[in-house]
């Protein structure tokens, strides 16, 4: 990806005249921000002596360690709202020092001695995607620090048809992987907005939840066992067998641990056939207490749809499911929320979970719009993202942030949640537009997904540091997550006592201490 936005400049794309409308009705007059070419950002010199990089290379090889700007500038920062900015502001961006990629478990593990021993602090990079500024390669007491890129653990090891599992590379990237199971005639069916960038390994290191989660299930549920490697030793985590009662699961540690207790290298998961059918459909709810009733039935009744989404009702007015037609109005289009559906398998399961599920929902009160929805949504489901670099570039506050709690606390966390911002964004005389969706359902709750938009001010960092503060503060006081599926990062490691506790998080740090007693990997990020 280019350093300052999602994705690639060649799939960039300029605001619609319906956005731009949109933009003008909600957010007003505001001041262009533009991203900066690569060659006008300042950054910080390499800390590195050219004994250290002698070392490096001795390790991993000449080619793979690397003080150039050109490879230190992308993995400076990930992609949230905070990270972009500070692109935009003018300011000297703190970089990593070198950038270095190990290609086996041996040479991760020398890498990590040789950080220990130097004083040196190692941040594991897989696809740069991060939305809570978990690769921001933040030095804290340590005076230099590295990017670990992982990109040369790309390849598929092994495929078990029979067992239904594979182990591929941490490195490999969501289509490589894909591409890599197609071949075997096997699909992981794990689509998360980041898909077309983000890795395995960085599926695993933050938990992730993808489109396809009520089919599939989170990403942590499809690990079967993982290599990882720390700076006391090379671990394998998991059970071979397909569960265990040997105590604690040991890869439960490092599933959502962003390398702060070890990297991880190899992901055995569990995989399926690639399906032979598929079926879509749309459903249009009066109001989203219905629609959250019905989905709901749809996930505890286990129908089984793979794909469901529930969008309330400021979102679906404005199209945010289709990126080819936010802002615009269609007056024939019934007032509501929308539902999305979509099922996956052979076709006689299509068939049959289809016709359940649609059964369903039509007696909770939806109103079929048929296939077409879904299937504009499924076409540009991972082209959102591109659009706020475009807005951002115009002045306009645009994020995304994410919870989950149980069904009978979503209508007073989302009421919470939208207060929060609403009133953090209002004192600096910003006009919020506040959006929600459901996209993962399990049978006692979901998560509900926000999308910001407003106006930049003078400050555009801190008016945003402080609209999160008051919603995780929101989120932890009305029995939310302070991250489903998005990680935690730095920006939200501060409300990690209030999340598992102070014991909690004590373990936590005993475990951090003992795997990585200089403390190198990834610093600042989940522990506060």
């Amino acid at each position: 990806m280019s350093f300052s936005i999602w994705g690639t400049e060649q799939e960039a794309k300029p605001l619609s005249s319906s956005i731009q409308s949109l933009v003008s009705k909600v957010v007003g007059n505001t001041t262009p921000r533009p991203a900066p070419a690569q060659a006008d950002v300042r950054i910080t010199d390499s800390q590195l002596t050219a004994d250290h990089v002698q070392e490096l290379q001795a390790i991993v090889g000449d080619k793979f360690v690397s003080c150039d700007r050109a490879h230190r500038i992308p993995r400076a920062r990930g992609k949230s709202y905070f990270d972009l900015l500070d692109w935009r502001v003018d300011q000297i961006i703190d970089v990593p020092d070198a950038v270095v990629a190990p290609a086996s478990n041996d040479e991760v593990f020398d890498v990590l001695q040789w950080a220990s021993k130097s004083n040196v602090a190692v941040v594991p990079f897989g696809g740069g995607t991060s939305v809570v500024g978990g690769i921001t390669p933040l030095r804290g007491t340590f005076p230099a620090v590295i990017s670990l890129d992982l990109t040369r653990f790309d390849a598929i090891e092994d495929v078990d048809p029979i067992s239904g599992e594979a182990t591929l590379g941490a490195g490999m990237s969501g289509p490589q992987a894909e591409i890599a199971l197609a071949k075997h005639g096997l699909q992981l069916g794990h689509f998360p907005q980041s898909f077309p960038y983000a890795t395995i390994g960085g599926f695993a290191a933050t938990r992730s939840s993808g489109q396809n989660s009520a089919g599939y299930g989170r990403f942590d549920e499809m690990v079967a066992s993982m290599e990882v490697v720390t700076p006391k030793g090379i671990m394998t985590v998991g059970n071979a067998a397909p569960a265990s009662a040997a105590g604690p699961d040991m890869k439960e540690i490092f599933l959502g641990s962003e390398g702060a207790f070890g990297i991880i290298t190899k992901v055995r998961l569990k995989v399926h056939p690639i399906p032979e059918a598929k079926a879509y459909e749309a459903f249009v709810f009066p109001d989203f207490q219905s629609g959250v009733a019905a989905v709901r039935a749809v996930e505890q009744h286990k129908t089984g749809p793979t794909v469901i989404r529930l969008s309330d009702e400021i979102e679906s007015a404005t199209n945010l499911t289709s990126t080819d037609a936010i802002g615009e109005q269609d007056a024939a289009a019934p007032h509501g929320c929308l539902c999305l559906t979509m099922y996956e398998g052979t076709r006689a399961h299509v068939t049959s979970r289809h016709e359940e599920t649609r059964d369903l929902l039509l007696s909770m009160g939806a109103t079929s719009l048929g296939e077409a929805p879904v299937r504009k949504w499924e076409k540009g489901r991972f082209g959102a993202p591109v659009l706020r670099d475009a807005l951002l570039d115009a002045g306009v506050l645009c994020e995304t942030f994410e919870t989950a709690t149980n069904w009978s606390n979503v209508p007073a966390l989302k009421k919470a949640i939208t207060a929060a911002v609403t009133q953090a964004l209002g004192e600096g005389d910003s006009v919020a537009l506040v959006l929600c969706h459901v996209s993962h359902v399990y049978a006692n709750g979901c998560s509900l997904y926000f999308t910001i938009l407003g106006a930049q001010d003078s400050t555009p960092i801190e008016q945003w540091r402080h609209a999160k503060q008051r919603i995780l503060e929101a989120i932890t006081e009305h029995n939310g997550t302070i991250t489903h599926h998005h990680a935690v990062g730095t920006d939200h490691a501060r409300f990690m006592e209030q999340e598992i506790g102070p014991l909690g998080l004590g373990a936590l740090r005993a475990i951090k201490a003992y795997l990585d007693p200089e403390g190198v990997l990834n610093p600042g990020k989940l522990l506060p």
